[in-house]
């Protein structure tokens, strides 16, 4: 059976690793070469996975999937990469894998994961690549929350957009609510703790008055964009007297997909 590791024992250790360094962005170049990583960027199909740790004679190597976009020190395939290595640098991981009570498996960085290994390989990599500290930090430069400070803190980190709204959600100092969908059906959501609504009107179909939702009726034009929306349109247990709340929902969409970052003001 595998431990259980806690994320303060997490936070620690991606903490030690990344003291090593001065970078804003982490070099996980250095760290795999400093641990004699061995890490492939091969062709294993679309939709397959986008990486896997596999330990073999006695050496931890690490496969990931070009085919599913991570493009070679992209935003995305450093998530992958750091998540991997996350099971690597956590102790019950990694002779997990070399004791073989942990079998090598494919991860996929798409959605935020529930199964419990791979939710703590997805925290080390957000606390690695996103230090709490200077995350922070960095958030007191903007005097209010929209999208452009997940934007631009996701070009300062070089991390993707969705990973670092899932950060924000996390450790951000503005609550906001995260919906990923395709073809109409919500796939998952989060939101930070003090977000006012948990729940939506309908699910798993995307509520009408979502931003996304107009999308899905017209998939032909992709969108991005920051709209008002009404929270009676789409969250469930609203009071009478905030029957006129507005929030802001920014919408980010891609063939038959669609991000959205919600909040107030």
């Amino acid at each position: 059976m595998i431990k259980i590791s806690s994320a303060s024992q997490i936070k620690k250790l991606t903490e030690i690793i990344a003291s090593e360094f001065t970078d804003k962005i982490i070099p996980l170049d250095k760290i795999t070469e400093s641990e004699d990583l061995m890490v492939f960027y091969d062709h294993y199909e679309k939709g397959t996975f986008d990486g896997m740790t596999v330990y073999d004679s006695e050496d931890f190597f690490i496969h990931i999937n070009i085919d599913n976009g991570n493009k070679i020190d992209s935003p995305r395939s450093r998530f992958t990469l750091a998540h991997e290595l996350g099971h690597y640098f956590i102790d019950s991981h990694r002779i997990g894998l070399k004791q073989g009570l942990l079998q090598p498996h494919p991860s996929n960085i798409d959605e935020p994961q529930y199964y419990k290994i791979e939710n703590e390989a997805d925290y080390f990599a957000a606390c690695l690549l996103m230090p709490e500290d200077t995350f922070k930090k960095d958030l007191k430069s903007y005097r209010k929350f929209n999208f452009n400070v997940i934007s631009d803190l996701s070009t300062k980190y070089h991390v993707s957009k969705i990973a670092c709204a899932l950060r924000f959600s996390e450790i951000g100092n503005h609550p906001i609510k995260i919906i990923y969908a395709e073809n109409g059906f919500i796939k998952w959501s989060t939101n930070s703790y003090d977000f006012p609504y948990w729940k939506l009107i309908t699910t798993p179909k995307v509520p009408e008055g979502l931003i996304m939702s107009d999308y899905f009726n017209n998939v032909t034009t992709e969108i991005y964009k920051t709209e008002e929306i009404f929270a009676t349109d789409c969250f469930d247990g609203i009071r009478k007297e905030d029957s006129k709340k507005i929030f802001y929902e920014h919408c980010i969409t891609h063939k038959n997909c669609a991000l959205s970052i919600i909040w107030e003001d």
